[in-house]
């Protein structure tokens, strides 16, 4: 997920690195803490309905208030790993739509989970649960110069 970009950009996408082939590119909203249609500001805190930025590892789904979803469990001490106690998950929502984008100017935004357009979330969820990796970027100087799994990356 590349948040730098507008919340009416296709901004997620899925690779099968095995095969190099890309398989979603897709809408995705951030949190309503985050921004209008562009995010700018992101957090790890509790009720702070902001995205998270970093490395998440896919977990297990669930049927829950946004419908099927799916658990991520983020693996950047101090920037997301407090995804599970901030119910951060992936879900569908009718916010996330071409058609709302047109009508709006900009998507609808979550609570801080990465929420995507109910016609794809399904079959998007069920390829990448269970151990997958979902990377959240955007070029927030305390994320890139503060995350250990950042650390080692040649500059």
């Amino acid at each position: 997920i590349d948040y730098s970009r507008r919340s009416v950009d296709r901004r997620l996408w899925v690779f099968d690195l095995t095969s190099g082939r890309l398989l979603y590119r897709e809408l995705v909203a951030h949190g309503r803490g985050t921004g209008g249609d562009r995010g700018t500001t992101f957090s790890n805190a509790p009720e702070s309905h902001q995205s998270s930025l970093g490395l998440f590892v896919t977990a297990d789904t669930y049927v829950g208030r946004n419908g099927y979803s799916l658990r991520l469990d983020g693996v950047d001490p101090g920037f997301n790993d407090r995804a599970r106690e901030r119910a951060i998950v992936m879900h569908g929502a009718s916010y996330v739509s071409d058609a709302f984008a047109r009508r709006e100017g900009r998507l609808g935004r979550s609570w801080g989970c990465p929420a995507l357009d109910e016609d794809v979330s399904r079959t998007l969820i069920d390829r990448i649960k269970g151990g997958n990796l979902v990377f959240a970027y955007y070029p927030d100087e305390t994320w890139l110069n503060g995350s250990r799994l950042l650390g080692d990356c040649p500059g």
